[in-house]
């Protein structure tokens, strides 16, 4: 006897950057959308939508019993938190089913606006963890959108710890489209190459460049594997049950940015998918074998849609030698075969998949970054293993095509016009199911009661009685026939109960009319926007304890009240007039830490590659004589990696053994594990305006907080004048991490390996660079998880701002070295410590830094960076 496992699927969310792809998704099976409008949203090249759309477009959607998503996960600067409510305020009117937020301020203001409108927590957000997910909890949201580097196995472990700590909120995925090579929410390359923020939706896609690969200073040979930062596009359709058995509630499609195609071709292959494990007998079984598990047709659907190649991305764990083939970083399509010949105008291929006439295709030389010769096929000759290709006259250069050319077919009109004819027609093309249960007697009338999948019951009764039936009695049969016939609206009859007393009849026309009246009931109540409270008088200043600011700008150094009424000792956070501006000094190795010492730096930070050595740090710093007993009490703090998954609180336990003054705050896990010590939250926090910053200050006791790198020095102004001074903290020289990464470049292209356990750790044995397009040369290093951080080569500085800044009353400046020599790090510290006392102005350190790297023939070179205005 055979069981069947009856299973909740998940939500199938689809993107949609214009109407017609919003179209195509409902027409081929999204149970919700994700759209953008034309502000703060992470996709602003997309056409995206307007708040005047909002209605006509919730009013569709919700008559297809599909719910709609706005993506507001883009970092919001003070200047825009007033537009920014009233946008909020006209969404939650709107009656939009949910916004997707990364700012930590935007989330407050929300809850603050609303108490029941929901909050998904973006990717942005960099979620990894439990402690994540509480983080979220924490200001509100009602779901958590899951980091795309989470494996199926750590979906798992974060499943089973939210559960034990009771935390009750759904997760979502991505499972299929383009992979950012850096953690969403961390990636400062556009911003540090070209003020192009990716925490602002400008993001210039660096990724998908070449680079050449430099080991302790020589070039790598990888011969065409240059795209060394470009993954291949998540495809999650094989491990489809894997991931239904997580038990996460929603599956998201990416591609804001592609065609409705791309978005109609793509979400009918996961619908179907998720339809086809709902129907197995055991739907949370494996697919049988990777090859047989996906249909060769959807496979062939999904690469045709748009492909740097498929992978399952990090849900089967880390394989650095799949996640990057790095042979191209643009859309190929299908893989058709070979080039083995070439005459008269004729190409003959080795043909790995099916071509016929018409189809357009590319040829790939391997050099993916130049013009590469492709056209459509006018003929196709088939020849045993191989067919003869035919073109247009002038379509090609024939001439520029080489044997042993890959082909690659991009486009396929036939597939095309099927997608299209799915959600351009004049009717509904994919149905919600309903139900209908039919009551009556001879003498009463027929009473129809019908529900949909959404809860929405509607009952109609006929205008005439029923008639006894001496022939043809109103059968199950019959019923369904008519009310069944729902062909043109949105619906389809799931069942029908019969529960009419004896033989009746009634006139078909009744029954038809019964039919329209129950499509019209129900298309009445799916239409009816949402209603969510909302307070139209409360305002984001509401949220800022305008006390705070007065309260901690009359404080003394020795101590502030800390959230929960705590008293802090603070002798260490603030100074005396005679020193009230703190240089701060972040260090990489322990002879930069000796130079800083000796430049008579009393605060310190220390972020090693190995966590182990912060213990010797601490030892030397403590060591080390003080000279001036005016300055700051002399402090060290210690930074834990970026990123926290499941089981790498080892890794913490290692910073904390260190025994050092305080640490830096980089994510969730880190104030949750450093919470009762000194802390200070770094650049990653994201902290972009005061209600974000309030936020960590009030609820987590942080000493103070610094701005994120994403801020120009207006941006900059903005924060420091709208919040207290004291607790803010700003990088003025640094070479920015532009890339922090899973992905792991020492594992992939230094060794045969595909993880950890089987590389042979060449981070530890070279000095690693990549070399972009212009001749840059960008450091590359590896922290204790394995994650791989490229650092600008050219360090960028904010000295001409420093004065004004001081002058706003920010008191603490940090700089940061990378791999400067002891007495580059000695020299740099001096120039920026005579700006501090005004001895020298910002232009004449900028001109001196720039000097000096001339000097050092652009060994590390230095540019304004991105405080400068763009």
């Amino acid at each position: 006897m055979t069981t069947t496992t009856k299973i909740k699927l998940p939500e199938l969310l689809a993107p949609a950057g214009n109407w017609e792809c919003a179209t195509a998704a409902v027409e081929n099976g999204a149970d919700a959308i994700y759209f953008g409008l034309e502000k703060f949203n992470a996709r602003m090249r997309a056409d995206n939508f307007t708040i005047a759309d909002l209605p006509e477009l919730m009013e569709f959607l919700h008559l297809r019993g599909v719910k709609g998503y706005i993506t507001l996960n883009t970092l919001i600067f003070p200047s825009e938190l007033t537009e920014a409510e009233q946008y909020l305020k006209n969404i939650i009117s709107a009656g939009v089913d949910a916004v997707i937020v990364q700012d930590v301020g935007i989330c407050r203001l929300i809850r603050h606006l609303s108490p029941d409108f929901p909050i998904h927590a973006s990717t942005q957000m960099t979620i990894t963890s439990a402690a994540g997910v509480e983080f979220a909890k924490s200001l509100g949201c009602q779901l958590v959108v899951l980091a795309r580097e989470c494996s199926i196995k750590e979906i798992n472990k974060i499943q089973q710890q939210i559960s034990e700590k009771n935390i009750i909120l759904p997760l979502e995925i991505f499972v299929h489209g383009a992979l950012c090579v850096a953690y969403s929410g961390q990636c400062l390359t556009s911003e540090a190459l070209g003020g192009r923020s990716a925490n602002r939706g400008e993001c210039a896609q660096a990724c998908r460049m070449p680079y050449h690969l430099i080991a302790d200073g020589k070039f790598v040979d990888l011969g065409n594997r240059k795209y060394l930062l470009s993954p291949q596009d998540l495809a999650g359709l094989e491990v489809l049950p894997e991931l239904v058995k997580t038990g996460v509630t929603s599956l998201k499609i990416e591609g804001r940015l592609k065609t409705a195609e791309y978005v109609a071709n793509v979400t009918q292959v996961y619908r179907k998918g998720l339809d086809k494990i709902a129907e197995r007998p055991n739907p949370l079984t494996p697919f049988p074998t990777r090859e047989g598990g996906t249909r060769v047709q959807d496979q062939y659907n999904l690469e045709m849609a748009f492909s740097r190649g498929l992978y399952t991305g990090w849900f089967e764990g880390i394989n650095n030698q799949e996640l990057v083939h790095a042979n191209f970083g643009k859309k190929r399509g299908v893989y058709l075969g070979e080039v083995t010949r070439i005459k008269n105008e004729q190409i003959t291929v080795k043909i790995s998949a099916p071509v016929k006439p018409g189809d357009g295709v590319v040829f790939d030389s391997g050099h993916p970054e130049a013009k590469e010769e492709g056209g459509r096929i006018y003929e196709v000759i088939p020849k045993g293993k191989e067919v003869i290709l035919t073109f247009g006259r002038n379509n090609l250069n024939i001439h520029k095509i080489n044997i042993g050319d890959k082909v690659w077919k991009t486009s396929d009109p036939e597939l095309d016009k099927q997608i299209r004819q799915s959600y351009e027609g004049e009717y509904p093309n994919f149905t919600k199911p309903i139900n209908i249960d039919v009551y009556g007697e001879v003498g009463d009338k027929l009473i129809a009661i019908a529900d949909d999948e959404l809860g929405n019951i509607v009952k109609v009764k006929s205008e005439i009685l029923l008639q006894e039936a001496h022939t043809k009695p109103l059968t199950s049969e019959k019923l369904k026939e008519q009310f069944g016939r729902l062909g043109n609206t949105p619906f389809l009859l799931a069942s029908l109960q019969n529960q009419i007393i004896g033989n009746a009849m009634l006139p078909v026309s009744e029954l038809n009319k019964m039919r329209r009246e129950i499509v019209e009931k129900l298309e009445e109540l799916r239409s009816k926007p949402k209603l969510w409270q909302l307070n139209h008088s409360a305002k984001w200043t509401d949220l800022i304890n305008q006390n705070l600011s007065i309260i901690s700008r009359g404080m003394n150094h020795k101590e502030r009240e800390g959230h929960e009424g705590k008293r802090v000792e603070e002798s260490y956070g603030f100074c005396d007039e005679d020193c009230k501006n703190n240089l701060i000094v972040l260090v990489r190795n322990i002879q930069q830490l000796k130079a800083a010492l000796r430049a008579d730096i009393k605060t310190i930070y220390c972020e090693f590659e190995d966590p182990r050595n912060y213990r010797e740090a601490v030892k030397i710093f403590k060591e080390y004589p003080v000279t001036n007993h005016h300055s700051p009490v002399p402090s060290i703090f210690v930074a834990p990696p970026r990123i926290t998954k499941p089981g790498e609180n080892w890794i913490l336990k290692q910073v904390k053994d260190s025994q050092a003054d305080g640490y830096l705050i980089r994510n969730y896990d880190h104030l949750e594990y450093f919470a009762g010590e000194r802390c200070i939250g770094d650049f990653s926090l994201n902290v972009a305006n005061p209600l974000t910053a309030d936020y960590f200050i009030k609820r987590f006791n942080l000493e103070r907080l610094t701005a994120s790198y994403d801020l120009n020095i207006n941006q900059l102004v903005d924060l420091i004048t709208s919040y207290a001074p004291q607790f803010l903290e700003v990088t003025i020289h640094q070479h920015i991490p532009m890339f922090h990464m899973e992905h792991c470049v020492f594992c992939a292209f230094l060794s045969e390996g595909t993880d950890y356990t089987n590389c042979g750790r060449p981070c530890e044995k070279h000095e690693v660079k990549i070399r972009d397009r212009v001749g840059s040369e960008h450091i590359l290093t590896a922290d204790a998880g394995c994650r791989n951080t490229v650092y600008n080569g050219a360090a960028q500085t904010g000295a001409e701002y420093v004065q004004k800044l001081i002058g706003l009353g920010l008191q603490h400046l940090r700089i940061e070295f990378l791999n400067e020599t002891p007495a580059q790090v000695q020299e740099t510290i001096h120039y920026y410590q005579q700006l501090i006392q005004g001895e020298i102005t910002g232009s004449e350190l900028w001109k001196t830094l720039k000097l000096q790297n001339q000097l050092l023939q652009n060994q590390l070179g230095v540019t304004r960076g991105a405080l400068g205005l763009t």
